[in-house]
């Protein structure tokens, strides 16, 4: 699971800052996550292949968290994508986008697929063979959704030596990693644990956009593997966050601590502050294990 941040900051683009997007490598996906104004330059910039992104996940309808996606729709237009593109996110996404490439006539030549959310509680969204996609219901100052994406349980390892030794036929291995027992070639049944090992552990990654300290979502999020969550402000600035819809870095922390994550990305950060090692003394100060997303900054769990 490989996680590439194009942008962590709040508000306007800057030249040494972006806003939200980011990209989640997982199960030979390529899961483009919100698409802040630039997006697409970053991806370049970061050598990600845009022909690998199949869906978007949009979290609200702020314009630093999807401004950028005509831009990056009308690209793979010009570049004769023909793939389909899923694009998941908050009622009206469809009006506005459809609206742009109505008005520039500018029709895609791929098909550009909408699912629009409108629950206030966590939905399935996306599944195949190895991947889940959850909503996460977050509070904000319009509808807003976080993302968790989860893997399946992987397939049991098989012990060679162990699998050769009791005479398994090569036409079984595919049900030993499935975690069946199976007949060797002397009609004995061999049992499936004394021939594999146990499988790595999925992964799950936790994306937490715009959203004002709320417990509701810790049972989604409990024992991610790694949990972003914004967080705008320092506690200095703690009285902004109820008019903002906005949280705190230590507020990050509590919510990390008290769903029993491994790891806490912050992000989201406003540019009213010179440097950034104050938002992870104040989230270490609840929790260990914090990380700081950067423009650019690649992660590998």
């Amino acid at each position: 699971m490989n996680l590439t941040i194009l942008g962590c900051h709040s508000a306007t683009p800057r030249t040494n800052t972006n806003p939200t997007s980011q990209v989640l490598e997982i199960k030979n996906h390529m899961f483009l996550i919100d698409c802040g104004e630039g997006t697409q330059v970053e991806l370049r910039r970061n050598k990600i292949k845009f022909a690998r992104i199949k869906h978007i996940f949009v979290s609200h309808l702020h314009g630093d968290h999807y401004f950028g996606l005509i831009g990056l729709v009308s690209t793979f237009r010009l570049l004769t994508r023909e793939t389909e593109l899923h694009i998941y996110g908050p009622k009206g996404i469809k009006e506005v986008i459809i609206l742009q490439l109505k008005l520039s006539d500018s029709w895609t030549n791929f098909p550009l697929i909408f699912h629009e959310l409108t629950s206030n509680k966590s939905e399935l969204i996306f599944e195949d063979d190895k991947v889940e996609v959850y909503t996460i219901p977050l509070k904000h100052r319009v509808y807003t959704n976080g993302f968790l994406f989860k893997e399946k349980d992987n397939e049991r390892k098989l012990d060679i030596n162990a699998v050769l030794n009791a005479n398994v036929n090569k036409a079984y291995y595919r049900k030993l990693k499935q975690g069946a027992d199976v007949v060797n070639d002397h009609g004995v049944l061999i049992k499936n644990e004394l021939v594999t090992k146990d499988p790595v552990p999925p992964k799950s990654y936790a994306y937490c956009s715009d959203t004002v300290y709320n417990e509701d979502i810790i049972p989604i999020i409990k024992e991610a593997t790694v949990l972003y969550h914004e967080s705008t402000f320092l506690d200095k600035n703690k009285n902004l966050c109820e008019r903002t819809k906005h949280s705190t870095a230590r507020q990050a922390g509590i919510i990390a601590k008290k769903a029993n994550v491994e790891a806490l990305i912050l992000g989201h950060f406003s540019t009213r502050y010179d440097g950034y090692d104050g938002f992870i003394s104040e989230a270490k100060e609840e929790f260990d294990n914090v990380l700081l997303a950067q423009d650019g900054k690649s992660f590998e769990f």
